[in-house]
């Protein structure tokens, strides 16, 4: 049963955030287009006050500086404490027929298509589009989505989803509540590959993504999901090597790299023990590649 939060801090975040203004509408980096949507299922009849999130303090990590990159965390982000996401459809385990899948999903207390609060003091990559779902297969880049409901094509076989709410600025929102994951199967083809175990330590992958431009470029976010695993300076981290300089990760927060040269940047990350090694999962190893331009 997933934990619920109480809803009473809210109230005063509505004083906080109501100043806010100035949001960026940028454009995204590459393949944040919306899909195509069907029939609706959020919930989006609650107060103001239940979507408006609560404003944190928060701070910044102390910077790591390593071949002429510079990576911090930063804990300053509007919080959704009772943001809440459910997917109906496909159920878990389900046998879906075609080429393409369709999703359906509850949300509760967290309003899509619609800017962060505090959009406009972050200084990074923001979809103009607003808040969405992240929706991750197999560990592949995701597909954004501002609406609770889509098809999305699915090649055939056995597939791991991993779906989460995402603020306007493209940073995950990290409570139980708040993501899904499950195994589905597509199509008539059989998978032999090991079973998923949905039960067991996971690191997916979620942003830097595609290709930036001009202004986004100073600053580029990194942020992970983690299912089932914490991080802590005396346990499991995450290794993020970028264009070959090792940094490491005790905590589970958004990251800020500064200083990556324009064109092509390698992003490795890999789920690790308190002894440097790699946790076993088939998603705990990820490469990506991302390109900046002026």
């Amino acid at each position: 049963m997933k934990k619920k939060h109480l809803s009473f801090v809210a109230v005063a975040a509505m004083l906080l955030t109501a100043a806010c203004d100035g949001k960026r509408a940028e454009t995204t980096a590459e393949g944040d287009a919306p899909v195509a949507d069907t029939t609706a299922m959020a919930d989006h009849s609650g107060m103001a006050n239940d979507t408006a999130g609560v404003q944190h303090q928060g701070s910044m990590g102390t910077p790591m500086e390593k071949g002429g990159l510079k990576i911090y965390s930063y804990s300053n982000s509007v919080d959704f404490p009772d943001a809440d996401l459910d997917l109906k459809q496909p159920e878990k385990n389900a046998k879906v027929t075609g080429d393409s899948v369709q999703f359906a999903y509850e949300v509760k207390n967290y309003q899509l298509s619609q800017q962060t609060s505090d959009a406009g003091s972050h200084e990074h990559a923001n979809s103009k589009e607003g808040q969405h779902i992240h929706n991750i297969v197999d560990n592949e880049p995701y597909t954004a989505h501002y609406k609770p409901s889509f098809k999305k094509a699915i090649k055939p076989g056995q597939h791991v989803v991993l779906s989460f709410l995402s603020r306007s600025y493209h940073e995950s929102i990290k409570h139980d509540d708040a993501y899904d994951l499950r195994v589905i199967n597509v199509g008539n083809a059989t998978n032999s590959a090991k079973k998923f175990d949905e039960n067991g330590q996971h690191l997916f992958y979620s942003r830097p993504k595609g290709e930036y431009k001009g202004a986004d470029t100073r600053k580029i976010m990194l942020d992970f999901y983690l299912v089932n695993t914490k991080l802590a300076k005396d346990g499991n981290k995450v290794r993020a090597t970028i264009n070959g300089n090792e940094f490491i990760l005790d905590q589970w927060l958004p990251y800020l790299v500064e200083g990556l040269p324009m064109g092509e940047n390698t992003f490795k990350l890999e789920l690790i023990d308190n002894n440097g090694q790699v946790i076993p999962g088939p998603y705990n190893t990820v490469e990506r590649k991302i390109t900046l331009a002026k």
